[in-house]
């Protein structure tokens, strides 16, 4: 395995694979890996032919007073963890290899989309995450980015992004990994004590709850948002930013439930701020 630290350094590396024809995967990370970021890495290695694992904590997704300078940081388990997982490369850029003017010029707007939601509570977050997923797109020119699906609008943002702009990689999505309460696998785990972890299964439990009642046969996404914001709130060290139902194409908010929709929640527990989402069954689906 490779580890590299420059565009051309990584360039150089992919360059025979690339001329033969072999298949490249992406896993973007910001490092501190847990098996969340293990799945994503066995399912590039079952898929495609040559794996790279990048490394890179991207200041400019923080907004102020959020956690760019705490953020866990072990970059050489995690080149370890890659390697044993069958990595071919690591790319673990500088701020400088990415940003040599400290900040770009030219950004991707995320749209209305990325206005909303998170993008409402964290102001330009989005904006620099898709101009650091297209740089690491055109640094390593993947044929495949694998992504898990707890950042669903992250997600549904980069598939828009390469749609729009043409990208020719293709986004692959791996299923959210959880502990056993339910909570989301996170490297902001590491900041919990043991009682705000186990607070913090809350959120699962909220989603849990809406599921519950479109199995049920419920329709109105009102009684799902009142829900899971009641089971948030009935957990005292939690405090919710927002509960929402939301069309799973078009990301609209909805009313009543007369296709697939999605369940977001997000809130904060103790010095971290989390969130989670679920792919809700039909009204009276088993």
């Amino acid at each position: 395995m490779r580890t590299v630290r420059t565009v051309a350094d990584v360039r150089g590396a992919l360059a025979g694979a690339r001329a033969a024809g072999r298949t490249i995967a992406l896993v973007p990370t910001m490092g501190a890996l847990h098996e969340g970021h293990a799945s994503l890495l066995r399912l590039a290695r079952q898929e495609c032919g040559l794996v790279v694992l990048s490394i890179f904590v991207n200041s400019l997704q923080f907004g102020p007073g959020e956690d760019v300078e705490t953020y866990p940081r072990t970059v050489e388990l995690d080149i370890g963890l890659a390697e044993t997982l069958g990595a071919d490369a690591v790319f673990t850029p500088s701020e400088k290899t990415m940003y040599p003017n400290a900040r770009p010029a030219v950004t991707v707007d995320p749209g209305q989309l990325g206005e909303r939601l998170e993008g409402a509570v964290r102001p330009g977050h989005f904006r620099a995450v898709l101009t650091v997923v297209a740089k690491l797109f055109n640094v390593v020119g993947p044929c495949r980015a694998y992504f898990g699906q707890k950042d669903a609008q992250q997600l549904a943002l980069i598939r828009r992004m390469v749609a729009d702009l043409d990208a020719p990689v293709e986004v692959v999505a791996a299923q959210t990994v959880r502990e056993i309460t339910g909570l989301a696998l996170s490297s902001r785990n590491s900041y919990l004590s043991e009682e705000e972890r186990a607070a913090a299964a809350v959120l699962f439990e909220a989603l849990a709850a809406a599921a519950a009642l479109t199995r049920a046969g419920e329709r109105h996404a009102d009684i799902l948002r009142a829900e899971m914001a009641r089971t948030i709130g009935a957990e005292p060290l939690a405090r919710i930013d927002y509960a929402e139902v939301i069309d799973d194409e078009s990301w609209e908010v909805v009313d009543e439930i007369t296709g697939l929709v999605r369940a977001l929640v997000a809130a904060k527990v103790g010095p971290a701020r989390f969130i989670d989402n679920l792919l809700l069954p039909l009204p009276g689906e088993a």
